[in-house]
């Protein structure tokens, strides 16, 4: 156990409630963190930086993180973890394992877990996340995120699918930030009714829903002009950076501006 955590004990200081309402003891003051989720490393590198000591080999920002790399958000390494002495292990509902979670805590570590599925729960959850479990000041960066992402969206709309992967094709389907973001820019997503968050599915089907664009991220699959467009025929296919469509944190400040650029759409109200 940490000094930190020790001191919290000692304190009695009352437990915290992350995003799924488990109780989380939380020391009065946060001095080593261990990220699991990208766009989480980043929110907490661009509050202070000097408080992570952890991160998955995908923390790719900031790109001079110097921390201890725990593997990725699907295996990570519970023994470094767990030796890395952390007072709190940030995570999210989707990105992360429920067993390796459940053996964080079960070995003593507090972890606490994130779930966002749109722009507004993002806007929150970071705030908690940073100031409840993190013990940090709320940073500018997220009142510029607020302000870029506060203008309604426009009239005018255009049907999309968006692709995830390719063999097999799964795309973005109900329930999620992504769908969330590009909704608030105009963008309506043809599989948003399906029941499944990200569905694989076939090629056909896809041009069977009759989309007008296809949105197609670089990141998680790295879709380029000579790798995606040519399968959506008579489809306009727009490349966008996957980490403004998909991350949560301080991207979201310019996120607005830059996909409305690379999707070509007009940047009204901001």
């Amino acid at each position: 156990m940490s000094d930190a955590r020790e001191d919290a004990a000692s304190d009695g200081f009352p437990p915290e409630f992350d995003d799924l309402g488990r109780a989380v003891s939380v020391p009065t003051r946060v001095r080593r963190v261990v990220s699991l989720v990208p766009s989480l490393t980043e929110a907490v590198a661009a509050t202070r930086r000097e408080v992570l000591v952890g991160a998955t080999d995908w923390c790719s920002h900031p790109a001079d993180l110097d921390v201890t790399r725990v593997r990725g958000t699907k295996n990570p390494d519970l023994a470094a973890i767990t030796s890395l002495r952390p007072d709190i292990v940030l995570a999210n509902f989707e990105e992360n394992r429920d067993v390796d979670l459940e053996a964080l805590r079960g070995a003593g570590v507090p972890v606490w877990t994130t779930a966002i599925r749109t722009v507004d729960e993002a806007l929150t959850s970071l705030e908690r996340m940073l100031t409840l479990a993190c013990r940090l000041p709320r940073p500018a960066w997220l009142e510029e995120a607020a302000r870029a992402w506060a203008a309604p969206p426009p009239t005018l709309r255009r049907r999309a699918v968006i692709p995830v992967w390719r063999r097999p094709w799964m795309v973005v389907g109900r329930d999620t930030f992504t769908g969330d973001v590009l909704e608030r820019l105009g963008i309506d997503n043809v599989f948003a009714s399906h029941p499944e968050r990200y569905p694989k599915i076939p090629l056909a089907d896809i041009m069977a829903a009759r989309p007008e664009l296809a949105v197609l991220p670089d990141e998680p699959y790295r879709f380029t002009a000579d790798d995606g467009p040519e399968s959506f025929p008579g489809v306009d296919a727009a490349l966008v950076s996957g980490r403004h469509l998909t991350w949560y944190g301080p991207s979201m400040a310019d996120a607005r501006r830059v996909l409305a650029d690379q999707l070509g759409l007009p940047l009204t109200g901001a």
